[in-house]
């Protein structure tokens, strides 16, 4: 059984506070982007096994696939096991969800193949366990999630909106991110209550332009390459430029193709993983 696992920006992203067990709690707006790692999950006697077509993959238990389909076999008493192949299209390490969505996908498929009929908020308990995005990846599309990933709400699609997403060759560790974030030195907060009535009437102007992530406190000043990468987008007619996640990636959102066509080109040049794709 195959299924698109599809990746994720944030139009904004907030922490809001801390927990006594260290778990930040989050605001963030998430939508799902056309572009997507494709998984397929097959039973087998026993034991799970992981083939992925990148060779910088871990196909063992450090794979958060692994921990997913180790998590479901536990919660539901599972006698068979899996194999798992994962086709990698979405970056790693990038704030992408890339890893996050590839464990939603092996959850959905294994509640299929074994017939278990968990339900949303069953799985969002596994899910949970994995990363606070892993929750959000079960259901995609345009959501508001808090607490720590877990509070999910549905709104309105935001969807087939052009956007260039550029991603440098290094990665970012999102733990090492939130371990240097000083929350009482956030001084902008991203004003999400507006943003999502702009997304709402389909205002990508107004979006673009209140966007905000205040995980660029802490990765931007680590990497001053991703401000150069905002300011380019910016002058080739970006409406708005953000770090998705942790980052390092960079999106922009574009109100015409060829504008985002000769800003793919140009950044291209630069950067191998630089891609055009729409909100879904």
């Amino acid at each position: 059984m195959k299924i698109k696992a599809y990746g994720k920006i944030n139009i904004a992203l907030d922490v809001v506070g801390k927990r006594e067990d260290g778990y930040h709690l989050l605001k963030m707006i998430m939508q799902g982007i056309d572009i997507y790692d494709l998984v397929t999950v097959d039973i087998i006697d026993k034991g799970i096994s992981i083939s992925c077509n990148k060779n910088y993959v871990p196909i063992d238990s450090r794979n958060i696939a692994y921990k997913a389909a180790e998590g479901f076999i536990k919660a539901y008493d599972i006698k068979k096991g899996v194999n798992i192949d994962i086709k990698k299209n979405i970056p790693v390490s990038a704030g992408l969800a890339g890893g996050s969505t590839d464990a939603a996908a092996v959850l959905n498929l294994m509640n299929d193949l074994f017939k278990v009929k968990a339900s949303q908020k069953e799985l969002s308990n596994i899910a949970l366990k994995l990363g606070a995005d892993v929750p959000y990846c079960l259901k995609g599309g345009t959501a508001l999630c808090e607490g720590i990933g877990e509070e999910i709400t549905m709104l309105k699609p935001f969807k087939n909106h052009i956007l260039v997403l550029v991603k440098p060759s290094f990665g970012v560790s999102t733990k090492e991110v939130y371990t240097s974030l000083k929350i009482d030195k956030i001084y902008k907060h991203p004003d999400i209550d507006s943003i999502i009535s702009f997304m709402e009437k389909d205002d990508l102007k107004s979006v673009s332009e209140n966007m905000k992530n205040v995980l660029e406190n802490v990765t931007l000043k680590k990497h001053k390459v991703l401000n150069e990468i905002k300011s380019s987008m910016l002058k080739m007619n970006a409406l708005g430029a953000l770090m998705s996640g942790s980052g390092p990636t960079v999106f922009g959102f574009f109100d015409d193709m060829l504008k985002a066509q000769l800003c793919y080109d140009y950044m291209k040049k630069k950067y191998s993983e630089t891609f055009i794709t729409r909100t879904i």
